[in-house]
């Protein structure tokens, strides 16, 4: 079974994960640097061809309201890059506080120096619950 890769967008930096329907469990990668939300090409295209993902997730920015703002239609372009771009199929995923879970769950492993560690850290963690929150809902409607 193919690989299903996470991404949380960001306009500095967008962070990825690989996860496994099998297990619904996700592993960080990293994050990918972006200017102005346009992810660095070459390095969006080597994940691409390293993981060959069946389905890239995407973390969908709303307000808490539910309703959309400038975040999420940029997110929703990045997306639909993704799917023209590598020929994938691509599904959105609300990602309201995923960030927010993230920076919890990597102090609650190793306190402020964890967060110290970098942006890059919590976009990756953040695209991990946004894939996981997607593999929940899955293997629900399985």
């Amino acid at each position: 079974m193919s690989a299903i890769l996470g991404f949380d967008f960001g306009t500095g930096h967008i962070g990825v994960c690989c996860g496994s329907i099998a297990s619904g469990t996700a592993s960080p990668l990293g994050a990918i640097r972006a200017r102005d939300g346009i992810p660095d090409k070459g390095a969006l295209k080597r994940v691409m061809d390293e993981w060959k993902p069946e389905i890239c997730v995407v973390g969908l920015p709303l307000n808490m309201d539910g309703s959309e703002q400038e975040m999420t239609r940029r997110a929703r372009r990045f997306g639909n890059r993704l799917a023209n771009d590598f020929k994938v199929k691509v599904v959105f995923e609300d990602e309201r506080l995923s960030s927010a879970e993230a920076k919890d769950e990597i102090f609650a492993r190793g306190g402020f120096r964890a967060l110290k560690k970098g942006k890059e850290r919590i976009d990756s963690a953040s695209a991990c619950i946004i894939l996981e929150q997607y593999l929940g809902k899955r293997s629900r409607e399985a």
